[in-house]
């Protein structure tokens, strides 16, 4: 019985993690672009940029390390 529970909030929790993963990549590259299209970027830029992928980054680390993957 809570072995069952344990598998399905697993399932979702994976779902919201890949979900999230998605959403941070977007966004990271979207930083990205606007960095280099930047001809004088600030260093508001740069930090938001450097934050985004550090989050994308530990989010990575955390699907590898609860070895989630895409082709479930």
């Amino acid at each position: 019985m809570f072995f069952q529970r344990k598998g399905r909030l697993r399932k979702e929790y994976d779902e919201r993690l890949l979900l999230q993963m998605n959403r941070l990549k977007v966004h990271w590259q979207q930083e990205k672009q606007l960095l280099e299209k930047s001809f004088d970027p600030s260093e508001e830029v740069i930090c938001q940029t450097k934050i985004a992928e550090a989050k994308y980054i530990f989010l990575l680390r955390e699907a590898k390390v609860r070895k989630v993957s895409l082709m479930r």
